[in-house]
């Protein structure tokens, strides 16, 4: 595959309709789906002719550990596209020397995750009762995760007017019976699945310590659901708690940035959640560059929402971002063809942050600068300031 677009179109073609439009669907009408990339379209390149650097160094670190290239894989729910979920894409990330995020309503347990690539940031909600999240943060610790993603840009989704299927609490009968004209019609997905003994679970072993059956998916969501959102004296005993790096995700405003620092996150992400939430929210480029002003000395700052190529990833760094998180794209490669095709998306930004780097005539990511990308008037959004 030679492009992220390729491995979107090959995933559409081997997943059930339904599974895959789980995956496409953002909240309401998509507008901020839709705007994520969107937005990066509107910004331009200004490139150097002559004088450029023989070598280009992608690489870079985040929340104190060294990666290959700026792209970190971002956590995302049960991986139901492919049976090696998160320990395929674990050990594509291992392969080409980067990072990821593990979710806590993750399909494999964090064990099996952090085996795979011990550069796994151990992610979790604002779920349950304080000794429960501190018994999920036990876990992690203990299996040597470096980091902790609290992700905060979910709150609840009460309608989609596009494209998200119905999703199943378990594989039942009547889920079988729903979904079988579908599944039928793609023959490979269900032969994989085949040979790996079973269709997904759809459980989050990670939200139990080692020995308590691991809810479903839904289960571990509405103990989420009916958990009160936190306040920031509850994020800061979280920081408190882990007593490592914390990155705070779900960044939009300046002031929300500020309250990040101040109660000792080490990163913070600047998200929307994929346009997967609060629909008509800026696109997360667009925010980018008035929180990386207000804090960017106090903290690293990273970008996640709409990121399809090299060239993207090269103008969130211009603006400001440290690195930027990717979602869809690795569970498109992830669909196409497993661990291989994480690879594969992964070397696509690879090389398309080192073709951007060599018509800029940058020899690093560290020297990306504003003067890099041509902004249009009224591009940006400066929120809660």
């Amino acid at each position: 595959m030679e492009t992220v677009a390729e491995a979107q179109r090959r995933a559409q073609k081997r997943l059930p309709p339904s599974v895959y439009s789980a995956l496409l669907a953002g909240a309401e009408r998509g507008v901020t789906y839709n705007d994520n990339m969107a937005a990066f379209d509107e910004l331009g390149f200004a490139p150097h002719v002559a004088g450029q650097p023989s070598g280009r160094e992608l690489s870079t670190s985040l929340m104190g550990v060294p990666i290959a290239l700026p792209v970190v894989i971002s956590p995302t729910g049960v991986q139901a596209v492919h049976p090696g979920a998160e320990v395929a894409v674990a050990r594509a990330a291992a392969a080409r020397g980067t990072a990821m995020g593990l979710s806590c309503f993750a399909s494999k347990p964090v064990e099996e995750v952090v085996a795979a690539n011990p550069k796994t940031f151990f992610q979790t909600y604002w779920c349950g009762s304080r000794d429960r999240i501190v018994q999920r943060l036990d876990r992690a610790r203990a299996v040597g995760c470096p980091g902790l993603i609290v992700t905060l840009d979910w709150s609840f989704v009460h309608a989609r007017d596009w494209g998200s299927p119905f999703i199943p609490s378990r594989i039942d009968r009547e889920a079988v019976r729903r979904y079988a004209p579908e599944v039928v019609r793609r023959p490979r997905w269900l032969a994989q699945w085949a040979r790996a003994g079973g269709p997904p679970g759809l459980t989050a072993p990670n939200m139990v310590v080692p020995g308590e059956p691991a809810p479903g998916f839904f289960d571990a969501y509405g103990e989420w659901a009916q958990t009160p959102p936190p306040s920031w004296e509850d994020l800061g005993w979280l920081c408190r708690e882990w007593g490592g790096p914390v990155m705070i995700k779900g960044i939009m405003r300046i002031d929300d940035a500020r309250r990040a620092v101040d109660i000792g996150a080490t990163a913070i992400s600047v998200s929307n959640h994929g346009g997967n939430n609060l629909d008509t929210t800026p696109a997360s480029i667009r925010a980018l560059p008035a929180v990386v002003e207000a804090v960017g000395r106090d903290v690293e700052v990273v970008l996640d929402g709409g990121v399809r190529r090299g060239g993207d990833v090269v103008k969130a760094l211009a603006l400001g971002a440290r690195a930027v998180m990717i979602g869809r794209a690795y569970l498109w490669g992830l669909a196409a063809n497993g661990q291989a095709g994480v690879e594969n998306v992964l070397d696509i930004f690879n090389n398309g942050i080192d073709s951007a780097l060599r018509g800029l005539g940058r020899k690093s990511v560290d020297e990306l600068c504003p003067e890099d990308v041509i902004v249009p008037p009224g591009f940006l959004r400066r929120l809660g300031d």
